[in-house]
């Protein structure tokens, strides 16, 4: 296997632990309109993912980072084609991480309202246009022979991708109801569980339908494993959960993450970026990548980095492992 093949499935492995972490994060700021009835409630639901939603975008940075690095072309033309959603994406992140800082910086309803408000839709929104963007790299853009972007914002709004980001709009949320029921007590665990089971039901039925697409259009057999995977894992989930087993929901939906994101990348793989107009301008891991000798570079910085991170990480979830609830706020700030 070449340095550049190499590259590639670290990025899916970036990226899949990406949408694997934020993902539950995206979906716990959407549920704070949709599960919590009260601002102490909507207080418990952020208070959930306080210790960790920042880490978790470390695996954005890492993986757009690993991007310019290793595919430069790749990078390149991906963000310059897809500027506006991308743009769009930044500015969610940037307005999100505020909100959670500033949100109990005054006792005000309206104050805080409004940055809740903000919690919503810069979750919301992100949850959206990344599963619209992946879509649209999957299905092919129009990508000349100069390896630039042709197309324009309104051709990424095309079925297979608006379809794509409501896959992952539903999934998040529904990964984010599982994490809201692993890590609360009292009502709020009940409602979020029975919350679950439904936005279960509505993702499998998109899922199914999005994934079933993928594979027809490009799949291989590689693929078809891994529609496989994500199918049974999303029962498994369903199942978990109607039996009070969170933690086995967490993880069925975490493994529906997965094989999602791998089935992606895998129907993708050799190109980075397939171009729609043309087969031969596709942008591929040999026709973007860097040099070997810039990759093997960047193989040993990540061999010694990368495990460093996740261990830090892990040990994160593990200090701020225990369930809270309504009993232990003591005022709805």
């Amino acid at each position: 296997m070449h340095l550049h093949d190499v590259w590639f499935v670290l990025i899916a492995v970036l990226w899949t632990g990406y949408f694997f972490l934020e993902g539950f994060d995206f979906g716990i700021g959407v549920l704070t309109k949709l599960l919590a009835r009260d601002r102490k409630e909507r207080r418990v639901l952020i208070n959930t993912i306080g210790p960790v939603w920042d880490g978790n975008e470390v695996w954005l940075l890492s993986a757009g980072g690993a991007t310019f690095a290793a595919f430069p072309e790749w990078y390149a033309t991906l963000f310059s084609g897809f500027y506006l959603p991308l743009l769009l994406i930044l500015v969610c992140l940037i307005v999100r991480g505020v909100a959670f800082e500033y949100r109990a910086k005054r006792s005000e309803e309206r104050w805080q309202r409004n940055w809740e408000h903000a919690i919503f839709w810069t979750s919301l929104l992100p949850a959206v246009l990344w599963g619209v963007a992946f879509g649209n790299i999957v299905r092919g853009v129009k990508i000349d022979a100069h390896k630039e972007y042709v197309g324009s914002v309104l051709d990424l709004l095309n079925p297979y991708a608006i379809l794509g980001g409501l896959v992952t709009l539903t999934l998040f949320t529904f990964h984010g109801a599982v994490f809201a029921s692993l890590k609360t007590v009292g009502d709020i665990r009940e409602r979020a569980r029975r919350m679950a089971t439904a936005l279960g039901l509505v993702t499998a039925v998109l899922a199914i339908g999005f994934l079933s697409w993928t594979q027809a259009d490009k799949g291989d057999a590689g693929s078809l494993i891994a529609m496989i995977v994500a199918v049974v894992s999303l029962v498994a989930a369903l199942g978990a959960n109607r039996l009070a087993r969170e933690g086995w929901a967490f993880a069925f939906s975490g493994i529906t993450i997965v094989a999602v994101v791998a089935m992606l990348f895998l129907t993708l793989f050799p190109n980075v970026m397939p171009s729609s107009l043309n087969g031969s301008w596709n942008l591929t891991v040999t026709n973007a990548s860097s040099s070997p000798y810039t990759l093997k570079i960047m193989t040993w910085c990540a061999g010694i980095a990368t495990p460093i991170v996740v261990l830090y990480q892990g040990w994160t979830y593990w200090v701020f492992r225990k369930r809270i609830g309504t009993q232990h706020i003591a005022e709805a700030h």
